[in-house]
């Protein structure tokens, strides 16, 4: 029997597309030099900057001035150091807070190194005229920069680790060797972090008792079982983001808001995304609402017939509630009884720190490294985060554990973070052009099935959550929520922590505090300032203020609670929770 021929890609259809397939090649390959990294859009903002200081003499003189100063400064400070005495460098930076980094010659390290911080704040603010989104940009480079040279981040030139080394006797350079070995092999092989054994996925983490009640090529939905005899009328349905695993909201059982609520007699869905492989690259937003959103209301709504819905999203899964949310209430669909936002933006005018990696060119890279591989993995989002807060996610790690030795034990919060997800090629593309690059929604722009999207069309109960140190969601940008829907009941809350330990802060947490203000007509709005001004802070975690406000906006006493599922209606109980797809 013959061997049948081989098959090879059609050739592209006309001149323009075949252009493209080799642009978006090229620029596939370019992002495995630059780690995912539009090295055009730092180029150009650099040579922005130049051309704005080369028309300005006046501050190249200054410059030069300081420049001399801070040169003079440090060979007087260096002369007075080389005597012996110790001699504090009167640098701010908790790095180099050690007593070592008052001796010789390490105090004039951190000093220089100081000044070097210091001298850099001074070019890029030299330069007049420039927009905030390049001066961003700059500011980004420059700190990865300034981490590379940080005398603090190495062996030879930090105190505090030759004297770590010295008491060991160099142990601590093997056991780092020793990781980063394992980190390698780990790497190369595609196993998980080390340490995540013992946080299991339906053993140690989500594990509150549940079935999955639907499940279709994206979605399972989970039904948690009741802890109490009685119930409240109104189930909560629960959309989290499928940039991370949903067990982020059913971690350890103490921290875990989902067996808070069941406790304290909610009725819980939770849907639960499917990890996407290439073969789903064509999924897109409007696949995102009918598959997630809709389906789970549609399964909500037949197991608790008759019920209004309180619906929950956080970070992009609350993007996709509000849209989905939109969507509905313009059909006349009043099924959802209120809506509950952690860390949600709708508008993206101002993403935060995000906004250096959202340009044309750093998409249209995304795009070529999507269009070849069919999804955005999780370590390439996961590296874009951290170099956001690279002193403390990436140098500060490698140096604990491949210098001093020190292998962190992970909690669960970490042992999640390491569980990554994908992002099908068609849904991320959409979701960075269409929202954070052009801001549809908040411009009234954004489709679903052809259909534009009001955000004013919705109108039941809101609670918003922000928190106070978020640079995945900052919440002044969160705060504009209010403004482009029309509650009549309305609630901002604004807590400590960041993006995910702000949100997970568990039921008693003397290191949280958190403060909110409401609003009871559908227009009444307060600048940020006014806000933080006017809302007193209260200690404590936000979940029993919020517990109680949903106890506020629900139906007198307590009922039976619904059975698992609804067999008549097709919603068979399928498996038990934490399901299959949180494995994947």
């Amino acid at each position: 029997m013959s061997n049948p021929l081989p098959t090879f890609p059609a050739l592209p259809a006309t001149p323009d597309e075949l252009a493209r397939q080799l642009t978006r090649g090229a620029q596939a390959q370019a992002a495995q030099l630059t780690g995912g990294l539009a090295t055009d859009d730092y180029l150009r903002a650099w040579n922005e900057w130049a051309l704005a200081l080369a028309a300005n003499p006046e501050a190249q003189q200054q410059l030069a001035r300081d420049a001399l100063e801070r040169t003079a400064d440090l060979w007087r400070f260096a002369l007075q150091a080389a005597s012996g005495q110790p001699t504090p460098h009167e640098h701010d930076d908790k790095r180099f807070a050690g007593a070592g980094w008052d001796q010789y010659p390490f105090n004039v390290l951190a000093r220089g190194y100081a000044h070097l911080e210091q001298y850099s704040e001074q070019m890029l603010a030299s330069a007049q005229g420039l927009d905030a989104a390049t001066a961003q940009r700059l500011g980004f480079l420059v700190r990865q920069a300034l981490d590379v040279v940080s005398p603090a981040h190495y062996l030879a030139t930090n105190p505090e680790l030759l004297e770590i080394t010295k008491n060991e006797g160099g142990a601590n350079l093997v056991r780092g060797y020793q990781y980063w070995l394992e980190d390698v092999q780990r790497m190369l092989a595609g196993g998980p972090a080390p340490g995540t054994d013992k946080f299991r996925v339906g053993e140690q983490v989500a594990v509150t008792p549940g079935k999955v009640v639907l499940r279709n090529e994206l979605i399972e939905l989970i039904q948690y079982a009741p802890q109490t005899t009685g119930v409240y009328s109104e189930p909560i349905l629960i959309t989290p983001a499928w940039i991370m695993k949903y067990y982020i909201l059913d971690l350890s059982p103490h921290n875990s808001l989902v067996n808070y609520l069941v406790a304290q007699g909610h009725t819980v869905f939770m849907i639960s995304w499917r990890n996407p492989s290439a073969m789903d690259r064509d999924l897109g937003m409007d696949d995102y609402v009918r598959l997630g959103l809709r389906a789970s209301l549609d399964a909500v709504a037949a197991i608790c017939p008759g019920r209004k819905v309180n619906a929950v999203g956080y970070c992009i899964g609350g993007t996709l509630l509000s849209i989905g949310a939109a969507a509905l209430a313009a059909e006349g669909d009043t099924r959802i009884g209120s809506i509950t936002l952690f860390a949600a933006q709708v508008d993206f005018a101002a993403p935060g720190e995000l906004s250096v990696f959202i340009t044309p060119s750093q998409i249209g890279m995304l795009q070529a490294i999507m269009e070849r591989d069919g999804i955005l993995g999780s370590d390439r989002m996961g590296g874009a985060f951290a170099m956001l807060r690279s002193s403390d996610l990436i140098w500060a790690p490698a140096i604990n554990q491949y210098i001093k030795g020190q292998r962190a034990a992970l909690n669960d919060l970490m042992a999640w973070n390491a569980d990554g997800t994908r992002m099908p090629a068609r849904m991320h593309s959409e979701y960075l052009e269409r929202l954070y690059l052009n801001n549809d929604l908040a411009r009234g722009n954004f489709t679903v099935d052809g259909k534009p999207v009001d955000l004013a069309s919705i109108t039941v109960p809101m609670y918003v959550v922000g928190t106070e140190t978020d640079h995945v969601a900052p919440w002044l940008s969160v705060y504009k929520v209010r403004a482009l829907t029309r509650s009549s009941d309305y609630t901002f809350l604004l807590t400590s922590g960041g993006h995910n330990a702000g949100i997970i802060s568990g039921v008693n947490n003397a290191k949280r505090r958190h403060r909110t203000l409401h609003f009871n007509d559908a227009t009444s709005n307060v600048a940020p300032d006014a806000y933080m001004a006017s809302a007193e802070p209260q200690p404590g975690s936000w979940w029993p203020a919020w517990q109680a406000w949903l106890a506020s906006h629900s139906a007198a006493g307590r009922f039976d609670p619904p059975l698992m599922g609804n067999a008549l209606a097709g919603y068979v109980p399928l498996a038990e929770a934490p399901g299959d797809y949180v494995r994947g």
